[in-house]
Formats: C-alpha cells, sequence, structure tokens
C-alpha cells in the first residue's frame, strides 16, 4: 500500500474529527519508538515518513543495539519509562506478552480496515500471539532452506537437490571431496540460538516439539547429524561456527550444500563463481510433513502506552508499507498476499520463489515466555551428543526433564 493511499484512508477515518478539532490546534502527540533499524533500514525510514504526514502525530526513533533489547526493554517497563513502540525479536515476544507488558491488539486488529491477521504466514502469526490473544504484528521475517552447488551436483552424477534425509546423507557422501577440501554439507550446530535455530526444523519433522523432545524419531535426527560429523561430509568447526561463516564454506567451493537463509543471497551472487540453486528442506520420508526455522521482529506496543490509539495507527502505517520491504530493504514481508517484484537475476528470484514456498511450513520458536532457557537446553544436548558425551537418547532425556521443569 502506497503512502497516498494510505493516507486517504486514514483521511477518511478521521475526517470528522479533524474538522471539529480544528479550532483548538491540538498540540502534538509524541510517540517514542524503538528498534534496531539503522537510518537506512525499515524503521526509521517509516517512522520518518509517519512524521512528514502531518497528522497530529510525532514520532521519536532511538536505535538500540540486539543485546540490549530485552534487558533494556524490561528495565523500562518495570520504571515506568518504557516507549510506547518496540521491535523485538521474535522468540522473545511472549516473554512480554505473558507478563502483560504489551498492549492486547485483538480487537484493534479485528476493526483495522488496514491490518488483516488471515493474510499473514502462520509462523509469524503465531510468533505475535499469547493466550489465543494478539500482542503485535510481524515486521519482517525469514526461514532457512538448503542451497546447493549444480555444478557439484552434476560432476557427481546427481541429478536433483535431496528431497529426503536419507537422500541428503547419501548425496553428501558423493559429494564429499576430501582431496579438494570439499565437504558435502556445511551448517551450524553451534551452542547459541543459531544452533537451535537450524536443528530445531529437523525436530517438528520428525514430529516433535521443544515440549516433546524426547523421542526415537527426534534421536534419529540427532544420530545423523552425528553421522555428517563422524564421515567428515561437513567440517568439524560446524560445531563452533554460526550460519554466516558455514554459508561462507559453501561461497568458497568448499561445501557442496549449506542451510542458511535468504539473508545470504545477496553475499551469494557476490561470492560464489559457480552455478547454485535453492531447494526446500529434506523431510524424512518423501510426503513427510515439513517444517522451517522463522527469524526475523515484530512490532509490539507497551502496555502503559499513554497513547494506544495513536500508537496503533503509526503500526496500520508500518503494515501499510509491508510491500515495500523487499524491493527497498531486502527483507521478507511476514505476509502471503504480497507477491514478491522480480529483480530480474534469475538466480535470486528462483531463489526467494523456494524462500517463499519454505515460509508456508515456517514456525515461531516457541512462543514461550522461557524460551532462552528452554534453546539454551536444545543446544547442551545437541553439544553433547555431537562430541559423543553422551547418546543421542541420553541427551534428549535429560533435555526433556529439564524443560518441563522450566515450562511447568
Amino acid at each position: 500500500m502506497s503512502k497516498n493511499i494510505y493516507k486517504k484512508i486514514l483521511g477518511g477515518l478521521c475526517l470528522s474529527s479533524a474538522i471539529i478539532a480544528m479550532p483548538t490546534m491540538a498540540k502534538d502527540t509524541t510517540l517514542t519508538i524503538w528498534s534496531l533499524d539503522k537510518e537506512f533500514q525499515p524503521a526509521y525510514i517509516f517512522a520518518k515518513e509517519f512524521n512528514d504526514m502531518d497528522n497530529g502525530i510525532k514520532i521519536e526513533y532511538r536505535q538500540i543495539q540486539f543485546d540490549d533489547v530485552v534487558s533494556e526493554a524490561m528495565r523500562a517497563y518495570a520504571t515506568g519509562k518504557s516507549p510506547d513502540i518496540i521491535a523485538i525479536d521474535n522468540p522473545e515476544h511472549a516473554l512480554f506478552s505473558s507478563r502483560g507488558a504489551f498492549l492486547d491488539l485483538t480487537d484493534r486488529i479485528d476493526k483495522s480496515s488496514i491490518i488483516h491477521k488471515e493474510n499473514y504466514f502462520k509462523g509469524p502469526l503465531n510468533s505475535v500471539t499469547w493466550d489465543e490473544k494478539l500482542y503485535g504484528i510481524p515486521k519482517a521475517t525469514n526461514t532457512i532452506a538448503l542451497y546447493y552447488n549444480k555444478e557439484l551436483f552434476k560432476k557427481a552424477g546427481i541429478d536433483h537437490p535431496p528431497q529426503t534425509w536419507d537422500e541428503l546423507v547419501v548425496d553428501a557422501r558423493k559429494l564429499t571431496d576430501s582431496k579438494n577440501n570439499i565437504y558435502g554439507l556445511a551448517f551450524s550446530a553451534k551452542a547459541s540460538e543459531e544452533g537451535t535455530f537450524q536443528f530445531l526444523p529437523w525436530i517438528q519433522m520428525a514430529g516433535g516439539s521443544y515440549e516433546k523432545i524426547n523421542t526415537p524419531e527426534t534421536a534419529k535426527v540427532l544420530d545423523i547429524w552425528k553421522l555428517i560429523l563422524d564421515e567428515k561430509l561437513a567440517s568439524p568447526d560446524t560445531l563452533t561456527r554460526g550460519q554466516w561463516d558455514s554459508t561462507g564454506t559453501f561461497n568458497s567451493g568448499n561445501a557442496a550444500m549449506a542451510i542458511s537463509g535468504p539473508w545470504e543471497i545477496d553475499r551469494m551472487l557476490k561470492e560464489a563463481k559457480f552455478d547454485w540453486g535453492v531447494a526446500l528442506l529434506p523431510t524424512p520420508q518423501i510426503g513427510s510433513k515439513r517444517s522451517s526455522a522463522m527469524g526475523d521482529f515484530n512490532w509490539a506496543i507497551f502496555s502503559n502506552t499513554k497513547h494506544p490509539n495513536e500508537a496503533f495507527k503509526a503500526l496500520e502505517y508500518f503494515a501499510s508499507q509491508d510491500d515495500r520491504v523487499f524491493p527497498e530493504f531486502g527483507q521478507l514481508p511476514a505476509r502471503s498476499d504480497i507477491t514478491l517484484p522480480a529483480t530480474g537475476i534469475k538466480l535470486k528470484d528462483d531463489a526467494l520463489k523456494v524462500f517463499q514456498e519454505q515460509l508456508k511450513y515456517a514456525q515461531a520458536r516457541g512462543p514461550h515466555p522461557q524460551w532462552p532457557k528452554i534453546s539454551k537446553v536444545i543446544q547442551v544436548a545437541i553439544q553433547s551428543t555431537l562430541t559423543g558425551a553422551t547418546t543421542s537418547e541420553e541427551a534428549l532425556d535429560r533435555a526433556e526433564q529439564k524443560i518441563h521443569s522450566i515450562i511447568k
């Protein structure tokens, strides 16, 4: 939705009150917004545009650092000094919603002529949902899929990317070339949120969840990961490096496949000197249910705001610009009703089609108020199994017990 169309809608909604208010020359309402976005990114740009509309609402924008978001926001809320609006990482959303820190937007969204919850992918919408109520709107989204080197596949006599876990292992064996320092697969099993982010889709495709992590099927997932490392089908530093570095191995031609996200596309276009493609994540068997991880941020309004209606109007404007987040900022909209415009770069356009298809199956982490603790338990299970400290069954049994003690 363009700025002009938004202004017409907003103007039509507020026309009668504006006529009545004209003689009073009311002072502008000031809203504060916290976000990670820099001056060239969506939140900052959209806030500036909203200010330029001269609609009686002004925004004071503050850029914050990723590591400070949760601690500063919680401290600000506890002391009554929170901003009106915040952009929060999606797995942290439930922490605030469950404590009453975020405003319930369910009724406002239901009545909105701009925000329609049915337009959002299920994963992003689920991340702003708590106790069947909506405590925000998705800002943008991302997911992970399988990049593959078409030239190495052709050389190995493989005519399509792996569709199942067994095919992934078989292909990785064929593609691994130790003499030329080429691994079959690159991914991240790091003891951080990145490791959890990459591991959860496998658990979910095996029929498990963070609440039900100890099953024979989920143990098989860890065993497959361990087999890949034991057979040196992936680099040993898979245990310590993040997604950026593992994708770098792929870009340099030293891995035939990589599990990563759409944020890597532009970098890959510059660095990878070979033909590559993107495929959906392999599933346990043909026809098995799919899943993928889901990232990026959400918008929320703090419940102690003095200006809830004005803050929601700002969110409506931000949401009305969702069709701009990809062409202007390279981010994926969290909505299934938006068609990404063609870039004219075939590799990029083909990749984006796959990522948008993968988003249909992407799931939120949690949602749960104690997600950081839950994620840490999962990370320990991954590391203890892959290093050989415990069996997958032992690691997952301990993990499930600890997770249940956290969420009880």
